[in-house]
């Protein structure tokens, strides 16, 4: 069958990438003249592992394009998915639906004959009723249906997630659209992944009840985290005792500085405020927004303690700065709250991340960049795992530590142990959720 998708993020261009691997004939819609032609000399845009080399491998099928024409992009579609953009809207946190509309109604104009308008993109629940209402002001005659179709890709492992996903989540409000969409996800539903058809609200609601759910844990456990390091639990050990409980699970179970990226942030704050335009408060979802914020001010105390109460003069080497590992994206990252009060405190902050840079260069103007995690340590005052990328997985702690001018550590994924850190030379060494290695301290690590 033939599909359009609007819009080449993130969403877009996986979701049209992974529809073209099903051996769907798909068009990628964008407004951007250098994204597209970036696309079709074959370059991809974000990093996603493997993407690339789905991309090119449908595109030399003759299975995926890329173009600037919505309408012949749309003409003979029997799905036209939108997926652009709904940041949070300044001023009161609610999904900006501006882009959503918009295309909404382009895609009214040049539709000729019967269409599903799949929203790809995350928007509040009602949002497929107004979509419904924009396209049929905007062509009164247009035989059409909607769908919701919410997205649950992490980021780091989409293609995985696409194609073998935990579950599809699709919400109609006809038979006819239910059938256009189960020939969309006919290679999985053949492969026993479960496709769930629901009411178009109940689909929109799943997507944030579910962000929603996982951002408390991973905010409930950092909680417990900070509570742990006053009473002398290890919190590594709290969180597999609590994930072995099947009710519980061990995923989003990790601490750390805070969730961050391009979902939770956006998603947590957009339900709490639907909450309050319909009077019913998300009370735990904005005690969560706010502990987050809190946690991530909480590092900064942490790294302030190990510099002796002043960032001032010190060279600080900052060990990945994306919000997680397998990414190039820095939305709402832990590094956007932890660097710039290094910086403002006056110190001389060194980064490197694997593909952080071509973000992080505009956002933190004020850090030297350097290719790797010993350049970045050599003569610094303290060394700060940030993101845990591989590379930062298996580092030779005694090499770094020999070649600082003061061997500390602040480990803010929990990579290594007091037992490793004292081995390599490091006179100090913090984590989350455990007892610290301090220099004035004597005694087993």
């Amino acid at each position: 069958m033939k599909i359009a998708v609007i819009g080449t993020g993130y969403v877009g261009l996986v979701s049209g990438v992974c529809f073209s691997d099903f051996g769907h004939d798909v068009v990628c819609v964008d407004k951007d003249p250098a994204k597209i032609a970036k696309l079709e000399a074959g370059e991809v845009p974000i990093y996603e592992p493997g993407l690339e080399d789905l991309m090119a491998k449908n595109v030399e099928a003759g299975r995926l394009s890329f173009t600037l024409d919505l309408a012949s992009a749309i003409d003979g579609a029997e799905a036209v998915f939108i997926a652009v953009g709904t940041p949070t809207r300044r001023g009161d946190g609610h999904a900006d639906l501006t882009f959503v509309m918009a295309v909404a109604e382009e895609i009214a104009l040049a539709a000729k004959n019967y269409t599903v308008i799949v929203t790809k993109s995350t928007v509040p629940v009602g949002t497929n009723r107004k979509v419904k209402q924009v396209v049929h002001k905007a062509n009164p005659d247009l035989d059409f249906d909607v769908a919701s179709n919410p997205e649950f890709l992490r980021e780091g492992a989409a293609i995985d997630d696409f194609m073998r996903p935990d579950r599809v989540v699709v919400g109609v409000q006809t038979d006819r659209a239910g059938e256009v969409m189960n020939n969309v996800y006919r290679p999985l539903f053949l492969r026993d992944f479960p496709v769930v058809i629901t009411d178009l609200e109940s689909a929109e609601m799943i997507k944030y009840a579910a962000n929603a759910f996982l951002a408390t844990k991973i905010t409930f456990i950092n909680e417990i985290a900070a509570l742990c390091e006053r009473t002398g639990a290890d919190i590594k050990q709290v969180s597999k005792g609590m994930g072995l409980d099947g009710r519980i699970g061990n995923k989003f179970l990790h601490a750390g500085p805070g969730y961050g990226g391009s979902c939770f942030p956006k998603d947590t704050r957009a339900l709490a405020r639907m909450g309050q335009e319909h009077a019913v408060p998300m009370q735990i979802t904005e005690a969560v927004i706010k502990v987050n914020d809190e946690v991530k001010r909480r590092m900064v105390d942490k790294l302030l303690d190990l510099c002796d109460g002043s960032f001032n003069g010190k060279v600080i080497a900052v060990l990945g700065v994306t919000f997680k590992p397998n990414t190039d994206d820095m939305r709402d990252a832990p590094a956007l709250t932890i660097i710039p009060a290094l910086v403002g405190g006056g110190a001389k902050v060194r980064v490197t991340d694997p593909q952080g840079r071509h973000e992080g260069e505009a956002l933190l103007p004020s850090v030297n960049w350097v290719e790797d995690a010993y350049k970045a340590a050599r003569n610094a005052d303290l060394v700060v795992i940030l993101t845990e990328w591989n590379e930062f997985r298996g580092l030779d702690l005694k090499r770094m530590a020999k070649h600082m001018a003061t061997p500390r550590m602040a480990d803010l994924r929990n990579i290594y142990s007091n037992k490793d850190a004292k081995r390599a030379g490091f006179d100090a060494y913090i984590s989350i959720g455990r007892a610290p290695l301090e220099p004035s301290k004597s005694g087993d690590a």
